[in-house]
């Protein structure tokens, strides 16, 4: 589909050409095949409707492509996504996972979201200690602890605005992010979470400075990559 667009593209421009213009020469490189996803997923701060696109640069290679194979396959559902993804062999996913995966781009500043001393102890305990009588782990305990994420398939939680963890959160618990006859991990923990702890995560997360790198696999507990072994898979969706 990246292609397709790419063609697009090219014939327009032959078109400028036509009528008088200088034709542009376009290189085929996986910069430009990707401007179709960059037209949302950019390096640009988001506000308002744009904060629910999230950055995808730098994220690990194996989260990237589950996601990408998810909508491809009908798992996770946005319209826009399946349709630009739709024809395209998992080893071209690869490729653009491993494209974005490479990106280290300026991340936006912290956004400056009041919060009440009882939200940021609620946030904080959720976070680092988890609610063991609700089954919800610690968001660190999967997340990594500086929560830049454990490669190569557990994506990062700062850098992201609060719009966009809110709306995650909020899918998850309504089962309206993964289409799957398997239960999801974060899907079953999400709906553990009061309207109270997500606001109070989201703004807290979206509040944190971006520094860390992500941690290797090791650093996951085997109780928790057993219980999400369905976005680990083996090899780390590189599969």
């Amino acid at each position: 589909m990246l292609r397709i667009i790419l063609s697009i593209f090219l014939c327009i421009t032959g078109l400028t050409s036509a009528y008088g213009g200088t034709p542009a020469v376009v290189p085929d490189t996986m910069a430009e095949r990707v401007k179709a996803c960059t037209i949302c997923h950019s390096a640009e701060d988001k506000t308002e409707r744009d904060a629910y696109y999230p950055r995808i640069a730098g994220k690990p290679q194996g989260y990237l492509f589950n996601q990408l194979r998810n909508f491809r396959d009908g798992r996770r559902y946005y319209q826009p996504m399946v349709i630009l993804l739709e024809n395209m062999s998992d080893e071209y996913l690869q490729e653009i996972a491993r494209y974005f995966s490479s990106l280290q781009l300026p991340y936006p500043a912290p956004e400056q979201i009041p919060m009440q001393p009882e939200e940021i102890a609620l946030a904080e305990r959720l976070i680092y200690s988890g609610n063991s009588e609700k089954d919800i782990p610690a968001c660190s305990a999967c997340h990594g602890d500086t929560l830049m994420g454990i490669a190569p398939a557990i994506p990062g939680l700062l850098g992201l605005s609060r719009a966009y963890i809110s709306a995650q959160l909020s899918g998850w618990r309504k089962g309206s992010i993964m289409r799957s006859q398997t239960p999801d991990c974060m899907s079953e923990i999400a709906k553990q979470l009061s309207n109270d702890e997500v606001n109070a995560i989201a703004k807290w997360l979206a509040r944190q400075p971006v520094s860390g790198e992500p941690r290797p696999s090791s650093a996951l507990l085997p109780e928790l990559a057993h219980r999400c072994s369905q976005i680990i898979p083996e090899n780390g969706g590189t599969k």
